[in-house]
């Protein structure tokens, strides 16, 4: 009874897991829907439509930061580094949508592993095996024919892919840097603290940035129903993503994370397909397999390599890698 008892709890924690990560693949999905149906509707403001999910974080989780009266941990310039870093990766990846296909920014939203390995490699000592190495290969090798499709032999589309491309891969330099401190962040001072203050200064930041790059293009938008609806969805989808991120981290670890994010690729071909008419280029079947083999084989072998070692206790020297002395308040 009790063996089964434990399977039927492991059971249910693997679905628990599985479940939200395909919640969190989903938001991912509904996020590139959203920013690629504004693309089309003539709107160029990828800081405004990053605001309303900053916002969004905001009055949800900074509301119970204030019920809690809690202090903060890690001071606050911290927050604003991470959150300006991951302003300029929304921008650059919304920015993308302009140039080309929702596909082609997917796709290559993976690579976001790769920074994320040299990242923790360099900065946190994060040790890979040669297995993880040869899986975050096999995702460069698949990216590339995305490249290769997009260049004019696979016919990918959009009004200039491959300036779209590179936009989307600066993006992810952005977000493997902002992922690596936020998720640092979390495992120190809990998700609470560290959405709040991410979603306000990453709201702080997109105004500044709103008002210094976007004011004539929002003076120029038509807008209308379908055009409000496609911010309104972002910034939903977008809180949605931030809110369950730490929660996946937390409950599996990197691993689960990124196979259930790969799903995400898939629900934008279905979007591509079925809502936007478009054909997929056959490239782009062998790069979803390609990715899928890869990031299968870096995350099989993955034993909590991309998860943060706590802190033992007296051992300073490791949270100074990161953070002074002075930045972390316990």
């Amino acid at each position: 009874m009790n063996s089964v008892g434990v399977k039927y709890g492991g059971f249910c924690r693997v679905l628990y897991v599985v479940c939200l990560g395909q919640l969190t693949s989903f938001s991912m999905a509904l996020m590139s829907f959203n920013s690629s149906l504004s693309a089309n509707l003539g709107v160029n403001a990828p800081f405004t439509l990053s605001f309303f999910s900053y916002l969004a974080l905001t009055l949800v989780f900074g509301s119970i930061l204030l019920y809690r009266r809690q202090k903060l941990q890690i001071s606050w310039y911290w927050y604003v580094l991470i959150a300006f870093v991951d302003v300029q990766g929304n921008y650059l990846v919304n920015k993308a949508y302009q140039f080309s296909s929702i596909t082609s920014v997917t796709l290559l939203d993976c690579w976001t592993v790769v920074w994320v390995i040299i990242l923790t490699w360099l900065f946190l000592g994060t040790k890979y095996s040669l297995w993880q190495f040869f899986g975050a290969a096999l995702c460069v090798t698949g990216l590339c024919l995305v490249l290769l499709s997009d260049s004019g032999v696979g016919g990918g589309g959009g009004s200039n892919p491959i300036l779209g491309d590179i936009l989307v891969i600066a993006g992810t330099c952005f977000f493997a840097a902002s992922n690596v401190g936020e998720e640092f962040c979390v495992k120190k001072v809990g998700r609470i603290e560290v959405i709040t203050m991410f979603g306000l200064f990453g709201m702080l930041v997109s105004v500044v940035e709103m008002a210094l790059f976007e004011r004539k293009n929002l003076e120029s938008v038509s807008w209308s129903p379908e055009v409000i609806l496609t911010f309104v969805g972002y910034g939903i989808a977008g809180s949605m993503f931030y809110s369950l991120t730490p929660l996946v981290l937390q409950a599996s670890g990197a691993t689960l994370f990124n196979l259930s994010l790969l799903t995400a690729d898939m629900w934008t071909v279905v979007i591509r397909v079925f809502l936007y008419h478009q054909k997929v280029d056959w490239l782009y079947y062998v790069s979803f397999l390609l990715v899928g083999i890869g990031l299968v084989v870096y995350s099989k072998t993955d034993k909590y390599s991309n998860e943060l070692p706590k802190l033992e206790d007296g051992d300073t020297d490791q949270l100074s890698r990161l953070l002074p002395e002075e930045a972390v308040r316990v």
